[in-house]
């Protein structure tokens, strides 16, 4: 299994957004940076990923679970769509989704203050200076010891 944590503004896409679409389900559209495309077609059903909230005040709010591996972005070929590629056709879609649902709402959010005052996540993607990525990775120490954070004890096989 691997690890994601999944970037958004709340104005654009928040965690409510999430919790009313059907089955508390979506697709991660919209992505146009090649090293997240790559990160997404490497994701597998069942992977596990933080939903974290980016803007002005970010923290991580919720865990979500990759529910439809990676596909072609629909939002790339419509030209009246704001995430609108002229050179992605449907024999070269050149950008990618994935589905996500969500397995549940942190009682508590985890502010990204919060996450950078923890020595146990030094290293980790989103605390790295100029980490921009909207799709990231997290290393199983790193995800484990958020969870933790989010007063989740449970074994992992029990999150879904």
């Amino acid at each position: 299994m691997q690890y994601w944590l999944f970037k958004t503004e709340p104005g654009c896409f928040s965690l409510d957004d999430l919790m009313f679409s059907p089955d508390a389900t979506t697709s991660w559209d919209g992505v146009r940076n090649y090293q997240a495309r790559n990160l997404m077609r490497s994701m597998k059903k069942g992977d596990l990923g933080f939903f974290y909230h980016s803007g002005k005040k970010p923290e991580i709010v919720a865990l979500v679970e990759v529910v439809r591996e990676a596909y072609p972005d629909h939002t790339a070929q419509d030209p009246k769509n704001r995430h609108y590629d002229e050179k992605a056709t449907p024999e070269n879609p050149r950008w990618y989704m994935v589905d996500v649902r969500l397995v549940r709402r942190f009682e508590r959010p985890i502010p990204l203050d919060e996450l950078r005052r923890q020595p146990e996540l030094e290293g980790m993607e989103l605390l790295k200076r100029g980490s921009r990525l909207s799709v990231q990775p997290v290393e199983e120490p790193f995800f484990r010891h958020i969870m933790a954070m989010a007063g989740d004890e449970k074994p992992l096989e029990a999150t879904h």
